[in-house]
């Protein structure tokens, strides 16, 4: 269970966040969220797909790193072994809040206090001794920062993959050298054929709203199944 309260300098003067990236650390999870605006960086080390909520119904892009739960096939004992960490994992263990009427919604930076990555003497201060922001937590609410920004485009861009009926759900099937098989349900894909028979205007109005490349992105993403395979094969041995 998460434990999300406001941040601030009186309540937060000792509180460390630890960097390190491990299963200690909360990161042996099998995907995270991310964003339109992040997929070229996503899709040079893990593929993307589309997950959808049971509660909502609302499509959510996801970058996957194992085909089970609790399994990141990019951790080992240095850390999280990848040239690129998603913003939505690099966050942690902050978070964008709202204060406010529906009218006048401010937003607010929210810690996670029953984080693991939350220490009193361990790991980055968030104020220095004058109860100013250190770098740390500067360059954190930058990300986060971009996580809102993120947030409101990828809106958009989940409404047009709909209106276009371009997501499509698949089931991959996967047989390791051992001899076990893994399956993965329960997310969705571009359908490339019905991308392929976009007309001029609609790809014209994608590519205006920024939704053309990460489209391709997603595409491109999907051959970074075939790494993921081989480094759950190098673990199975």
């Amino acid at each position: 269970m998460s434990n999300y309260v406001v941040l601030s300098p009186s309540a937060h003067n000792n509180t460390h966040v630890i960097t390190d990236r491990g299963e200690a650390q909360g990161d042996n999870i099998q995907y995270s969220l991310t964003y339109p605006l992040e997929f070229r960086n996503i899709q040079s080390c893990y593929p993307i797909f589309f997950s959808k909520s049971g509660d909502t119904g609302e499509f959510s892009p996801i970058a996957l790193f194992g085909f089970e739960k609790n399994e990141n096939l990019f951790l080992d004992d240095s850390g999280w072994n990848a040239p690129y960490i998603p913003m939505m994992v690099e966050r942690q263990p902050f978070l964008i809040g709202y204060q406010g009427t529906d009218d006048d919604l401010k937003p607010i930076v929210s810690i996670d206090m029953d984080s693991p990555k939350i220490s009193e003497g361990m790991g980055q201060p968030l104020f220095d001794k004058h109860s100013q922001p250190t770098e740390f937590l500067k360059n954190m609410m930058i990300k986060l920062e971009s996580l809102h920004h993120g947030h409101e485009h990828n809106k958009g861009f989940i409404t047009a993959l709909i209106v276009e009926d371009l997501l499509e759900p698949f089931t991959l099937e996967v047989t390791l050298d051992n001899g076990s098989n893994h399956q993965l349900i329960g997310y969705y894909t571009i359908n490339e054929d019905k991308l392929r028979d976009l007309d001029g205007p609609t790809l014209a109005d994608f590519n205006s709203k920024g939704y053309l490349q990460p489209i391709y992105m997603v595409v491109a993403s999907y051959a970074r199944v075939r790494a993921l395979i081989d480094k759950k094969n190098a673990l199975s041995k």
